[in-house]
Parts: C-alpha cells; structure tokens; sequence
C-alpha cells in the first residue's frame, strides 16, 4: 500500500514538472505493437560487459561498477516521446529508492547522444547516466535481445548485483511506462541485503 501511495505521488508530481520545451516538442507515436523482440538474456546469466558514450561526454564500462554499484539498465524506445519522457524523470524523484539498493540506473536508448543530450537537458537534467546506444545502431539492444523490428529499443529494464549477474528483466508494453511499484519491490526483493 506504501509503495501504491508512492507510485500515485510520482505520477502527478511527474506531470507537474514535465517543462514546457518537453511538452511542446513531444512526438506523438501511433500505438505500437506492445512487445516486438525476443530475449537474449535470461535471469541468471552474467551480464556481457559493454561501453557506451554518455551525453556527459564520457564513456560508460558495466563493469566498472562491478563490486561497487548494483546496476539498473533502462532502456527506452525513443526521446521526444511522451511515455519515455514520463518514466525517466520519475526516476528523479524516486532517486532514494535506488540509492538505498545502491543502485545506479544507467538509461539507454538507441538515440544519438546530441538528440538524447537535448531531451534530457529540455527536461531539466536526471540524476544518472543516459547512454546512447546509437552505433553501431542498437548493438547492445540486439546483444540483449531488446531492439525491436522498426530499430527502437523495448522499454525494458534489467537489474544486475554487484557480481554482474543479471537478477530481474522487465519488458513493458511499449506504449506504457512499467510500474514504479514494481521496480521498487524488485530492487528490495533482489538487491538489499
């Protein structure tokens, strides 16, 4: 019921802060088939090691946060869209839930990092890592098994521990944001002690 309550808060404090440069700039997708890809990856496997270019002007490694961050990767379909540009700055404000599972989100799209640096700039910054996963186009999207036939990524999200294993995955309806409820249970349920 806590974590419901929660969940309702974030949602209309989303929408409060959403930044006029976001909604007047939204696209507006059709309806999207709601899951188009198939898994790589299954709970249980060690997580492959990758780098991507952040919009922060440096390179990420998974594994430099291995025995130090658990990692939360968030991978989106697109910038500029209305959904994604809902569920990332929920993030935001939902920050002490991950930082009390010493966890790190690292947000993924398969955008280019000037595109995904506009966005989250015009959104008012967030307080992790977005990576774009742009060349070769959605290779780590594909490597998961979450890049999509029209080259969008899903909107999916993995929970790795500390040790590099891949504990939860999540593929949500494309066209919906996943439940902030559900990854506060799952990062209590696989990652704190």
């Amino acid at each position: 019921m806590k974590f419901l309550r929660v969940a309702l808060i974030v949602f209309f404090v989303m929408f409060a802060l959403r930044a006029e440069a976001v909604l007047d700039n939204i696209y507006q997708p059709p309806q999207l088939k709601p899951v188009d890809s198939e898994l790589k990856v299954k709970v249980g496997d060690l997580a492959s090691d990758f780098t991507l270019p952040c919009i922060c002007g440096e390179n990420i490694t998974l594994s430099d946060f291995r025995n130090k961050k658990n990692v939360m990767l968030s991978f989106i379909p697109a910038a500029w869209t209305p959904v994604c540009s809902d569920q990332w700055p929920g993030y935001n404000i939902a920050r002490h839930f991950f930082d009390d599972s010493e966890t790190i989100i690292l947000g993924i799209s398969v955008d280019s990092t000037a595109t995904l640096h506009a966005w989250v700039d015009a959104m008012g910054g967030l307080w992790f890592p977005v990576l774009s996963d742009f060349w070769p186009h959605g290779g780590l999207a594909n490597e998961m098994g979450v890049l999509r036939s029209d080259g969008m990524a899903e909107r999916a999200v993995f929970l790795i521990d500390k040790q590099g294993e891949i504990v939860f995955i999540h593929v949500e309806d494309i066209n919906r944001r996943p439940p902030l409820e559900m990854l506060v249970n799952a990062l209590h349920n696989q990652l704190v002690d």
